[in-house]
């Protein structure tokens, strides 16, 4: 077994092409099953209690991306740091910045769940609960914010886990808190008959013993960090770099949770509860398919953090090619995959033939321009790995925020229903060239500085 020490030293020699496999696949198979979470409740909530419940649970998903936002902020912030302090051999640095995001996390995820509870009917309005979906929504958001603390811990802490190499040890946790997810759910749905709020409490329960083991994994020296209340203290330089690079993410994913808002109330007004239960689905698939993606990413990060703390500029120039080269393939794999099996991926979650022909052609069009995504993915990456806030929150919100939001504003006023749909490529297209434009100098740099 690989010590702790040696587990982070193999950021620096590995062969690159084998080390992203090596920690890809792990993380891919343990995103794989965190994405389980939605699906597995979507699936049992449509067959089970029809679209309605779907559309319901579909409104309360935006609020959790708030939720996972504020984890991802923290956890990738805190996770450059850390791989970076450790490839500069500086472990006191590094379990500063494990320490502070701890406190961090104590803090905010309290905060959240206050705030939450206090404006429950407000947000679920602004996210598009109206009409008969009402009841489902405010049942299952009601439960699923008690887990808010267990989820963002969870989430922290596979960060630090990749952070220092041990990729195994997140995919661990994450399968596990699927499988019991997945065990729970018919329990508590069905057999206890609670519906919607059996969906929530299921998934509360299965984060909250992956917590107890996470716990446990770094109390057991597994680990290079250890929990140490001397560190678990506000150190201003150390949150304040935190919170700036995972603002990247925080931007991404917050954007994303906006635009759901927005996207919800439009699909309410040209296509109904129909709409909104159908791009529920649309979310849960994508976010299934493309987690091998977001695996490849998850390796990509400590990577490239490590190799830019120990300034080996020739092998960051190496991750960065062999992951363009990498994503596209995925990419590409995804895009031929969902084209072809759209109806059957619908009919597992609903048997309802009008939700599964609309639901079909609008992920048809969705996705249009996905194999150009992979790019994009490891350009925004590569700036949170070497710890440039600004132009990761600019890349962070190209897609969302500059060219989404305004296409969903106007597209669909000219083309109802179809413009919706349509958004989605166009602002793909248009994020792709702004990456574009931003790397090729960083490219440039990197090779600059290999030569010195």
């Amino acid at each position: 077994m690989q010590t702790p020490e040696k587990r982070s030293r193999a950021l620096g020699e590995e062969r690159i092409g084998p080390l992203l496999f090596r920690l890809s696949l792990p993380a891919t198979v343990g995103m794989l099953a965190m994405a389980l979470y939605n699906v597995v409740d979507t699936i049992y909530v449509g067959r089970g209690l029809g679209s309605l419940a779907i559309a319901g649970i579909s409104i309360v998903m935006p609020i959790q991306m708030l939720i996972f936002s504020s984890a991802q902020t923290l956890g990738i912030g805190a996770a450059s740091i850390i791989s970076r302090r450790l490839g500069a051999r500086d472990i006191d640095g590094a379990q500063l910045a494990f320490g502070n995001v701890i406190f961090l996390n104590l803090v905010g995820s309290g905060l959240i769940v206050f705030l939450g509870y206090l404006f429950t009917d407000e947000l679920l309005f602004l996210f598009g609960s109206q009409g008969d979906m009402v009841p489902y929504a405010r049942d299952y958001y009601l439960y699923i914010m008690a887990g808010t603390p267990f989820l963002m811990f969870d989430m922290i802490f596979n960060n630090v886990n990749r952070a220092e190499g041990n990729i195994k040890i997140a995919m661990i946790t994450m399968v596990m808190a699927a499988v019991l997810n997945i065990i729970f759910d018919p329990i508590f749905i069905f057999l206890f008959k609670l519906g919607v709020r059996g969906a929530a409490i299921a998934s509360d329960l299965s984060q909250l013993l992956t917590l107890l083991f996470l716990i446990y994994y770094f109390n057991s020296g597994r680990s290079i960090l250890r929990f140490q209340l001397k560190y678990i203290r506000p150190n201003f330089a150390v949150i304040r770099e935190t919170l700036a690079i995972g603002a990247s993410s925080m931007a991404r994913h917050g954007a994303a949770s906006v635009l759901a808002a927005i996207l919800n109330h439009s699909l309410y007004a040209f296509g109904g509860e129909l709409s909104v239960a159908a791009y529920g689905i649309i979310n849960r698939i994508m976010r299934m398919t493309f987690m091998p993606l977001v695996g490849l990413v998850q390796a990509f990060l400590p990577i490239t953090g490590y190799n830019y703390g120990a300034r080996n500029f020739k092998r960051m120039r190496e991750t960065i090619r062999l992951s363009v080269i990498y994503s596209t393939l995925i990419v590409f794999a995804i895009f031929a995959f969902l084209m072809i099996f759209a109806e059957p991926l619908f009919m597992l979650f609903s048997k309802d033939p009008a939700l599964v022909s609309l639901g079909a052609h609008a992920m048809r069009i969705i996705i249009l321009l996905t194999p150009i995504v992979g790019f994009q993915m490891i350009g925004a990456a590569y700036f949170q790995a070497v710890g440039k806030a600004l132009p990761a929150f600019i890349l962070a919100l190209s897609r969302q925020i500059l060219f989404l939001l305004p296409l969903l504003l106007v597209l669909p006023h000219l083309f109802r229903l179809n413009g919706v749909w349509a958004s989605f490529p166009l602002a793909d297209s248009l994020s792709f060239l702004v990456t574009l434009f931003m790397v090729l100098p960083e490219w440039r740099r990197l090779k600059h500085e290999a030569q010195i």
